[in-house]
């Protein structure tokens, strides 16, 4: 690496201090740490009602889970073009308003005894349309709240209060279900939206970085897939993240089936597990908020890669202790693979375009979830719980290995046309060569 090139030393630490210097963006992460507490609470409860309503059937809860992300499918690309197109703040605050309405209602029929599974399934899909419009404004509002260099520390540190909130809340969930119930912590999640709401309505409109817009109507959701179709950049990890988001990212699912029906155990280790989960991740965000060079294409396949490793013997670790202390590093793996690709995905879009491309990067990672969470029910069912972590970590570890293998074959290719062309080559060809060379380096 040229002395150019090269990242100064602490570099990226001092990205990490001056993104929490920014008032505006730091009273955004606590208000999100507030309310993501609660998201997970509620997660981890709703997954064990839907064990108590149907008798520990993993196909139902396959299939709400299927129903919360189900949205996302169908409305994300409608969520980022609003995401591009209306103040961004002003759209979170009417989806987090909807979003604890939802959590509310939830909690007050579980509380007086009136929740059936459709009232379960309809309301998981309400908070997934929601969670559609609220995802790209959400992940695009931390660009409009650091200066560019401090983007990736932003995502970082962003995944590292979600990972917090990943290991308080299922183990909060756990406790206060197995004291008090199920209905309880949907209310304690209605509560948790005031943070976020809180941290929202008190950024100064000032310190927000807007950038230029296009007159409405003018937006259209195909020019994010245009964008990302001529941007290797930006190819490589959403291709990658799809991959790994249908088949290998189900734990909301697979935990809670593998401390019910593998181990027989209640809501106090599927808390456990979720939190030792939540702790690699943690690591894992830290680690990527603070590391000492950028997010590159082949660090995001060489995770990746790793990740499947890990999740392929995790389904192959006999007992809970040790199915338990392994969670850690597949959390590790799992959240470098999404904050990696996050962060790539945010630095390499066009900023008139990043709401949109954003929400085609959230569609491909959760959009898969309605065909993944109920295959993983009916492979549980059929199978094993076991055999749902073996079949995730292979097939997202053979997607990165082919991408590693085409993305090597095509700089092969490169080089190979590169050599063949002649010395007096057009100005404009060289100059191409040149510019894909870069694009290279970069992944590399």
């Amino acid at each position: 690496m040229s002395p150019q090139r090269r990242p100064p030393r602490g570099g990226e630490q001092g990205a990490v201090l001056a993104a929490l210097a920014v008032r505006a963006f730091r009273r955004y992460l606590l208000g999100q740490l507030a309310s993501n507490i609660g998201t997970w609470m509620q997660r981890a409860a709703q997954d064990l009602l839907v064990l108590q309503l149907t008798g520990n059937s993993g196909r139902a809860v396959g299939v709400v889970t299927a129903l919360q992300f189900l949205p996302q499918t169908l409305f994300g690309l409608t969520g980022g073009l609003l995401a591009d197109r209306c103040p961004r703040r002003r759209l979170l605050l009417i989806t987090q308003t909807a979003m604890a309405a939802q959590s509310l209602l939830l909690g007050v029929l579980t509380v007086t005894g009136t929740v059936s599974l459709s009232c379960v399934y309809a309301l998981a899909v309400a908070l997934g349309t929601a969670t559609a419009v609220d995802g790209p404004a959400r992940n695009a509002l931390i660009s409009d709240l650091v200066a560019p260099g401090q983007v990736a520390a932003a995502v970082g540190l962003n995944s590292a209060q979600f990972n917090v909130a990943r290991i308080l809340g299922p183990a909060a969930a756990g406790l206060t279900v197995a004291a008090f119930g199920t209905g309880p912590v949907f209310l304690i999640n209605a509560v948790s939206y005031l943070g976020v709401l809180y941290g929202l309505s008190t950024i100064p409109p000032g310190a927000l970085r807007h950038p230029e817009r296009r007159r409405p109507g003018h937006e259209r959701p195909g020019d994010a897939f245009r964008h990302i179709a001529t941007t290797p950049e930006l190819l490589l990890p959403i291709t990658l993240i799809a991959v790994v988001g249908t088949f290998g990212l189900n734990f909301q699912v697979t935990l809670s089936l593998m401390a019910v029906t593998v181990f027989h155990s209640g809501a106090a280790a599927f808390g456990c597990l979720s939190a030792a989960y939540a702790t690699g991740g943690l690591l894992g965000a830290l680690r990527t908020a603070g590391g000492k060079r950028p997010p590159t294409a082949r660090r995001l396949v060489t995770a990746t890669a790793a990740f499947g490793a890990l999740e392929a013997t995790l389904g192959l670790t006999p007992g809970y202790g040790t199915f338990t202390a392994l969670l850690v590093p597949v959390g590790y793996a799992a959240v470098v693979v999404t904050t990696t690709a996050n962060a790539l995905t945010q630095l390499h879009a066009d900023p008139r375009l990043r709401g949109r491309v954003l929400s085609v990067h959230f569609l491909v990672l959760l959009g898969g979830t309605p065909v993944g969470a109920p295959l993983v029910g009916v492979v549980s069912d059929a199978l094993g719980a076991r055999s749902v972590l073996v079949l995730g970590g292979a097939i997202s570890a053979a997607c990165a290995l082919a991408l590693s293998a085409w993305s090597t074959e095509r700089r092969r290719l490169g080089q190979r046309r590169k050599a063949k062309d002649p010395a007096g080559a057009p100005a404009a060809d060289g100059g191409r060569s040149k510019q894909m060379d870069l694009l290279r380096s970069q992944g590399e």
